[in-house]
């Protein structure tokens, strides 16, 4: 079993920054990659940022150059740092392990509001 805990969501005013952290527990693979992911009222469920167990990243076009997505393997923790945030951000963010051969799991999400 694992568990995918979220913490670091709130509201912040338009320019402000936001660092969003998610701790992995339970059956952990060596190999794996842990992301996040967004959705908006009316909107479908989009990645946000990756990060594999390699350290290989990838990014919403939408977020590049404004969010960074990083991990402590030690800790199986995957952060997200959030800076020049916009109100088209706002969202609730969840948090994604996937272990490949269908062992993909989701934390509870986190809400983010970014005020104009």
């Amino acid at each position: 079993q694992v568990q995918l805990v979220e913490s670091g969501g709130g509201l912040v005013q338009a320019g402000g920054s936001l660092n969003l952290s998610c701790r992995a527990s339970g059956n952990i693979f060596s190999v794996n990659t842990m992301g996040w992911y967004r959705q908006a009222p009316g909107k479908q469920r989009e990645l946000v940022a990756a990060i594999t167990s390699g350290g290989s990243t990838n990014y919403a076009d939408s977020v590049k150059g404004r969010f960074t997505i990083s991990r402590d393997r030690a800790k199986n923790t995957v952060y997200l740092q959030m800076n020049s945030l916009k109100p088209e951000d706002t969202a609730v963010y969840y948090c994604n392990l996937d272990q490949r051969y269908g062992f993909v799991y989701w934390g509870q999400g986190t809400q983010v509001t970014v005020s104009s």
